[in-house]
């Protein structure tokens, strides 16, 4: 469709680029910093590719201040229960969000989430762009993209796809190639990406899009059709990315990032968005979250914003064209 074309982000100069330069931290705090616990919020429930990040990025943020991390997991409502926890948490830097990007770009515009990802959270880490698996149960009679764009037009409203969630990033790249191939196949949300993929391994939904799915993929149970997302897949060899599957310009994107109160104190936020660059040169790291399909980068905070306003405005034409509600 033609008002799905693509639109480039790069260079964006936004306001937040004048509060990097006052982000030197005051004295006080930055003595202070961090005096206790952390914790650290996974909005979605244990297991899933949003939790794994979690634990990767918790246990390598405790060794940085040699003060405990704990991973505190509060899923529900496509990640804005667990977001609506941090933005009403005290403005410390104690309480960090790992969000999913969906948490801030699509699941407060479907569900109506009280809060404004923009104004009330600030970013102080890219955690990395995801990659996305379409995968179909292997009772579906289809080996590539272009034949399950065949399959479901011939069938419509027969293939059921399963996602971490409503206005998750898996929701939205289901609507937009829903919008893009003129294809008819019913969301089912789950409560994160575990039971999805369960569902899908067991058939009980023929088509899955999850970052996690790529495991199963591996072992046998599920058929990849495409991967978005990622610059490459080593891991599964013969998986084209989703342009090269016959859907070319795809602008859905999701990524994670880590984020704070909006009103955390400047010196907070300086060290938490130190760490988190370090922990994106930090090659162990980056190995592990390239295991989950997640590919961390030491972005500045006005391009992680910019990024972050980049997927709010495909999101919400992609929810506006699709009818997405709750």
């Amino acid at each position: 469709m033609t008002n799905f074309s693509r639109r480039r982000f790069s260079g964006a100069t936004l306001a937040a680029a004048a509060a990097v330069t006052g982000l030197l931290p005051a004295r006080s705090w930055a003595q202070a910093f961090p005096a206790r616990q952390l914790h650290y919020v996974s909005p979605y429930p244990a297991g899933g590719t949003n939790d794994l990040v979690a634990r990767i990025v918790s246990r390598k943020l405790a060794a940085y201040f040699s003060q405990p991390v704990v991973v505190d997991n509060r899923g529900g409502a496509g990640g804005t229960i667990g977001t609506q926890f941090v933005v009403q948490s005290a403005a410390d830097g104690y309480t960090v969000l790992n969000a999913s990007s969906g948490n801030l770009s699509s699941a407060p515009q479907v569900l109506g989430a009280p809060y404004d990802p923009l104004a009330d959270l600030v970013p102080v880490g890219f955690l990395g762009h995801t990659r996305f698996v379409f995968a179909v149960h292997p009772s579906v009679p289809v080996n590539t993209m272009a034949e399950l764009i065949a399959y479901a037009k011939k069938n419509p409203r027969k293939i059921n796809y399963g996602t971490a969630g409503n206005g998750t990033g898996g929701h939205i790249a289901g609507e937009y190639l829903r919008l893009r191939t003129g294809i008819d196949i019913v969301h089912v949300p789950y409560r994160g990406s575990a039971p999805a993929l369960n569902d899908a391994v067991a058939g009980h939904v023929q088509l899955v899009l999850d970052p996690l799915a790529a495991q199963h993929v591996r072992a046998g149970k599920l058929r990849a059709l495409a991967y978005s997302g990622a610059t490459a897949s080593p891991d599964l060899p013969g998986v084209p990315s989703i342009e090269a599957a016959g859907v070319p310009g795809w602008e859905a994107t999701n990524f994670f990032l880590a984020a704070v109160p909006a009103k955390t104190p400047a010196g907070v936020v300086a060290q938490l968005h130190q760490r988190f660059v370090e922990l994106a040169r930090d090659a162990e790291t980056v190995a592990e979250l390239k295991a989950l399909g997640v590919e961390i980068q030491p972005l500045p905070m006005p391009q992680i914003s910019a990024l972050l306003k980049a997927e709010i405005d495909v999101n919400n034409r992609v929810i506006q064209a699709a009818g997405i509600t709750a």
